[in-house]
């Protein structure tokens, strides 16, 4: 397998560009064919935390067409993939059609380290890093895609790199989309209890596999601990730290 067609979410492409660009480099200096729908746009992902379903069947069709040639899509957004994969079949439950089109690619769409290490049973990307790392357990990639192992598989065999444990890294970090925005002072409260636990791990960087992620606790270590990193794990695989 060879051919990979890229879904780079809107976040990354509008806020996080960093990111996109580091997966581009990974999958391109391992060998990937890489294909780019430049008319891709959101999975639907916010229409549907906040309720619009209507909106959602809307982009979800478009996305469906768009991306339903490719036998392999990759995207560095669990929290995408996840809507892909477990919301789509939802919206059309009244709509078989829809409903068949939407199980099928939803099975081709992977989150980087699950394709990576599950389906091309890659575990060593040549990667360097000299220090220390913690990675934090993203919601939608931790429970909703049952992706533990893989991320942390990938980091152990960065060079020069040592994987510290963190306390409670499999607790949310207190984005939640919407429910940032509703309850902010929960969502800070939350968040600050993840830093804490960083930076007693005494890690150099906190990795994680979620935009959504991290664009929260990017956000909350600019105001209170500038001096410290959080990076996506495609930044660290390839080696854009």
């Amino acid at each position: 397998m060879s051919k990979v067609s890229l879904f780079i979410p809107c976040a990354v492409d509008a806020v996080m560009v960093a990111v996109g660009e580091a997966t581009v480099r990974l999958l391109a200096r391992l060998g990937f064919d890489l294909e780019y729908h430049e008319e891709q746009t959101c999975c639907g992902q916010p229409t549907i935390t906040a309720g619009h379903l209507d909106l959602a069947r809307e982009a979800a069709r478009r996305f469906i067409r768009i991306f339903e040639p490719d036998e392999v899509v990759v995207s560095p957004s669990g929290s995408c993939v996840s809507t892909i994969r477990h919301e789509y079949p939802r919206l059309f439950a009244d709509e078989p059609e829809w409903q068949q089109r939407a199980q099928q690619l939803g099975q081709r769409v992977y989150e980087l380290s699950e394709f990576l290490v599950n389906v091309a049973h890659i575990e060593d990307v040549n990667a360097r890093f000299d220090g220390k790392l913690a990675y934090h357990q993203s919601c939608h990639v931790l429970r909703a895609l049952g992706i533990e192992h893989q991320p942390q598989i990938l980091l152990q065999n960065v060079k020069g790199a040592e994987l510290v444990p963190m306390n409670l890294a499999h607790e949310c970090c207190g984005f939640g989309g919407q429910f940032s925005i509703k309850y902010p002072y929960i969502s800070e409260a939350i968040v600050g209890d993840k830093i804490k636990n960083f930076l007693a791990s005494e890690a150099d960087v906190l990795v994680l596999s979620d935009p959504g992620c991290l664009l929260n606790i990017s956000g909350y270590l600019h105001r209170h601990h500038p001096e410290r990193q959080v990076r996506h794990l495609a930044e660290v695989l390839a080696g854009s730290i």
